[in-house]
């Protein structure tokens, strides 16, 4: 079920997938981190995107609880970019920068940038990783078109998908404010009723912390739990008056009504919802391409564990998942 008020940003389609990427072969250099078929992620490429990543300070931070492991992340997100890189030449798509910011703000909806990035970093996430991740799952999307399973993600199908789930994402919308007495209360509550456009102006008039200064929009688990029954009771345009002494007078609640967000508003979530079998689609290519590359990882960073670059002895690391190769000597 899509949940309401989910945050526009599900970090999870921001959180890298940083899995080893592909790693297989023989071939190996001091000067090289990573081949990915005839082209080369080399040591200085690496340290160099290592230390870009590092002049964020929240990355920085994160990064120097396991140095090692933050270099074999970063070495896999380079490698993942160049299979990504071959996948889109061989299926003739470009996802411009563009495309990316403008599915960026998508995804961000009315969430603050700066925020979410901020809590990445703080992940080890950089914006740069963001972005292109970003631009992969892109990528993905339209590898699923070209394939013809892209249907789940058509305005159609998401139009569809909106009027099912519309009742489930009602919200109230309603205020409250602060007055000193009872002949206050009653008064405000009236000239709201009478009036519902005037709640910003008659709540100026009486600023404080439980007071709101303007309606606002909630779920019903999402409303307070002193005003939820009252709130939930009320018609529209009407509203209740409440003692509550810890605020040191009468709360007077006013309700407006029930309020859907629109399909734009939704629509992120219900393509992230939509998003499963198309990046599954998406995923089989670029694995397929990956096999197809025959990666191979610097021994020095590592080797397989359940499809992960982690620390090890050497040898040669496969990520396709082919173990055999893996544990096959460098040449």
């Amino acid at each position: 079920m899509l949940k309401r008020r989910a945050p526009r940003v599900l970090v999870s389609g921001f959180l890298l997938a940083v899995t080893a990427v592909g790693l297989s072969g023989c071939r190996t250099s001091p000067s090289v981190a990573a081949y990915v078929g005839d082209t080369q992620v080399t040591v200085g490429e690496l340290e160099s995107a290592v230390d870009q990543r590092l002049g964020d300070d929240a990355v920085a931070a994160f990064a120097e609880t396991d140095p090692d492991g933050f270099t074999r992340r970063v070495l896999g997100l380079l490698v993942q970019e160049e299979v990504y890189a071959v996948a889109a030449d061989r299926y003739d798509i470009e996802v411009d920068d563009a495309e990316v910011r403008a599915r960026i703000e998508q995804l961000l909806g009315e969430d603050n940038p700066d925020a979410v990035f901020g809590q990445l970093a703080q992940q080890g996430i950089g914006r740069e990783d963001v972005f292109e991740n970003v631009r992969q799952q892109l990528v993905r999307r339209e590898i699923a078109e070209i394939q013809g399973e892209a249907e789940a993600l058509s305005d159609e199908a998401l139009r569809a998908r909106y009027a099912e789930v519309r009742e489930s994402l009602a919200e109230v919308s309603f205020g409250y404010i602060t007055v000193p007495d009872q002949a206050t209360a009653d008064a405000v509550l009236a000239q709201l009723t009478a009036a519902p456009a005037d709640y910003p102006a008659v709540a100026a008039q009486y600023p404080g912390p439980t007071t709101l200064p303007a309606l606002e929009s909630r779920g019903p688990d999402d409303v307070p739990g002193v005003l939820a029954e009252g709130i939930a009771a009320a018609a529209p345009n009407t509203g209740f008056t409440t003692p509550v002494p810890e605020t040191g007078g009468i709360v007077v609640t006013f309700v407006a009504g029930t309020v859907y967000p629109s399909f734009e508003e939704v629509r992120p979530r219900l393509e992230n919802e939509a998003s499963e079998s198309v990046e599954e689609a998406g995923n089989r290519v670029v694995q397929e391409v990956r096999e197809d590359l025959g990666v191979t990882v610097n021994p020095r960073y590592g080797v397989l564990e359940d499809g992960r670059l982690v620390p090890g002895d050497g040898g040669v690391v496969d990520i396709l998942g082919d173990e055999e190769s893996a544990a096959a000597p460098a040449e």
